[in-house]
């Protein structure tokens, strides 16, 4: 009896504890099925994100970025809501997280703001960012931290999920190698010198009126060459061109000009002999003597420019005859019926044009700079500017600038150049003011203004002086090229860099995604050999993913500038061999 009551006592509270555990059980299901954020979170590893580009990137002067996600299939629950954040966090060690924009996502049952997930088909988003870089961006981390909703409940699905392992900063190596602009002296070693005078004749005659020969034009040749030893004029040489009028006869007008040319010469021969130069009257070699025949066409020019009645009409009924034999005939008509004609054009074209040549030589280079250190004073524009050139010490050339700008403060070249040294003294303030006194009418102080400009941080006034100073040549586009880098703009950089081998084509060519062009570029540049060019060419070994290139090119930095060592234990461009063996022995 007694047995029989335990027996069915321990039966009773078995059935019991049975009944409490199911209870339990139920309970529990029931308390998962109203709360689905814990299953999710325990699957959230399913959830994919995609960067792009894959590492953070300055481009301009922001960093732009897409994050891409992939839902899987039976996952999001019809009731839950889904904010993911983005966030970057700089500098890594012991900067705060910057959030980004949030992407919200909805169940398929739910209602308001977010883009709805079907629970059995999954889905996707995707979202653009951009924010202005700063400087200790380098190191940063780019996060996503995602939070659910469900009714009054919220629980992090996952927190600090890293999705970025840096910021590539490539592009701030733009060397400011700006391409300020020399204007040019005019200055020449020998200044070509002419003396001219005409003697004219009468008709169908070759023989010199005595008249002629003291003639106002025939009186100042002879002046001239009275003067050419002293004024330090050396003749070269004498051209006579002589000419008929096309009233004479055909036959004889050649002949003729060609006397009158001989006659001309010898004018001038009888002058040099007056002034006792007897070498220059004998040298025939130097005289050059051409008939020209019956001028026609300065029959034309003279009546076009006369005041003569009915002058088109009789050029144009003279142009109908191709016959210069009829036409000889009717310009003796008209010579008749038109007395200008006979008085006034006719005797202009039975002439001999005497031009005398020669040649003044400038001062020395010698001469120049004696002089301007006795002198200075007595130099033109063009010596002193030509000057600068004679020297390759930049104060020096500074000096005859500023003696040009003192003396021609008009020629908008002095004050240029005396900017340009400014310029290269990184003086940048000086060489504004050197510039707005030069003016901005010329392309050249242009391109200079442009290159202070920019080296002062506004990089859009600069754009807007180089686009007007587009005529000053290719340095222009070259001061282009280094703002279009640092505007992002990689591809128009390249192209206005034309065929220039510098660090800085190598630079675009390599962002602008050409590594191969960027390493034939450096290695033909004057950076081939230096700390920067060596750097660039570890990175662009990174990008070809050659980790010997990598690493040799970065020992070679390092070794010239031992800075770059902890420059590139942070570069994202290297993050994928931050474990490499190679890699870490090119950094020891």
């Amino acid at each position: 009896m007694q047995l029989y009551i335990k027996n069915q006592t321990n039966i009773t509270m078995k059935n019991t504890l049975i009944k409490g555990i199911a209870f339990i059980s139920v309970i529990s299901v029931f308390i998962l099925a109203c709360n689905p954020l814990k299953k999710m979170a325990k699957r959230y590893p399913e959830v994919k994100y995609e960067v792009n580009p894959p590492v953070l990137t300055l481009k301009g002067d922001s960093v732009e970025f897409s994050i891409s996600g992939k839902i899987p299939t039976n996952y999001f629950h019809k009731k839950v809501f889904v904010d993911f954040v983005p966030s970057i966090i700089y500098p890594v060690d012991g900067g705060s997280p910057k959030d980004q924009k949030t992407v919200t996502l909805r169940g398929e049952a739910t209602d308001g703001d977010g883009n709805k997930v079907e629970f059995a088909k999954g889905g996707s988003f995707s979202e653009k960012y951009k924010m202005a870089y700063e400087k200790s961006m380098e190191t940063a981390a780019l996060k996503v931290k995602a939070t659910g909703r469900f009714k009054t409940k919220s629980k992090e699905l996952t927190i600090d999920t890293v999705i970025g392992p840096g910021t590539i900063i490539t592009q701030l190596m733009v060397k400011g190698d700006d391409r300020p602009i020399l204007a040019k002296d005019n200055f020449v070693k020998t200044i070509p010198i002419s003396y001219s005078s005409e003697i004219n004749f009468m008709v169908n005659s070759s023989a010199v009126q005595p008249k002629e020969l003291s003639d106002m034009d025939m009186k100042n040749l002879f002046n001239s060459l009275k003067m050419a030893d002293s004024a330090g004029v050396t003749i070269t040489g004498v051209m006579v061109f002589a000419y008929a009028s096309p009233d004479g006869e055909l036959s004889l007008n050649e002949n003729l000009a060609n006397d009158r040319a001989k006659t001309g010469s010898n004018a001038v021969a009888d002058i040099f002999k007056k002034l006792k130069k007897d070498d220059l009257a004998k040298n025939t070699s130097m005289y050059s003597m051409q008939g020209k025949g019956e001028d026609w066409d300065g029959f034309k020019k003279l009546m076009q420019a006369a005041d003569i009645k009915d002058k088109d009409l009789i050029i144009r009924i003279l142009e109908m005859y191709s016959d210069p034999q009829k036409r000889e005939q009717e310009i003796k008509n008209l010579a008749k019926t038109y007395l200008e004609v006979a008085d006034k054009i006719l005797p202009k074209l039975r002439r001999s044009q005497i031009t005398v040549n020669g040649e003044k030589k400038s001062r020395s280079d010698e001469q120049i700079k004696q002089t301007f250190t006795s002198a200075p004073d007595s130099l033109s524009v063009e010596e002193l500017i030509y000057g600068a050139t004679l020297t390759n010490d930049l104060n020096e050339k500074m000096k005859y600038y500023q003696q040009a700008a003192k003396m021609y403060p008009s020629d908008w070249r002095t004050n240029n150049n005396v900017a340009y040294c400014y310029l290269m003294q990184n003086k940048l303030s000086e060489a504004k003011g050197a510039l707005e006194k030069a003016g901005s009418n010329q392309a050249v102080v242009n391109n200079n203004m442009g290159v202070v400009t920019r080296l002062m941080g506004n990089r859009a006034k600069a754009e807007e002086l180089y686009s007007s100073a587009s005529s000053a040549g290719s340095d222009v586009n070259y001061n282009l090229g280094i703002i279009k880098i640092q505007k992002g703009d990689y591809e128009s950089a390249v192209s206005n860099f034309g065929d220039n081998k510098t660090f800085n084509v190598a630079l675009a060519q390599l962002l602008s995604g050409n590594a191969d062009n960027a390493l034939s570029t450096i290695d033909a540049s004057m950076d081939k050999n230096s700390a920067e060019g060596y750097y660039l060419k570890a990175i662009i070994g990174a990008r070809k993913k050659n980790a010997e290139m990598l690493a040799n090119n970065l020992k070679s930095a390092i070794s010239k500038e031992p800075s770059f060592r902890e420059k590139a234990k942070k570069d994202a461009e290297f993050f994928k061999f931050r474990e490499d063996a190679t890699f870490k022995s090119a950094i020891q």
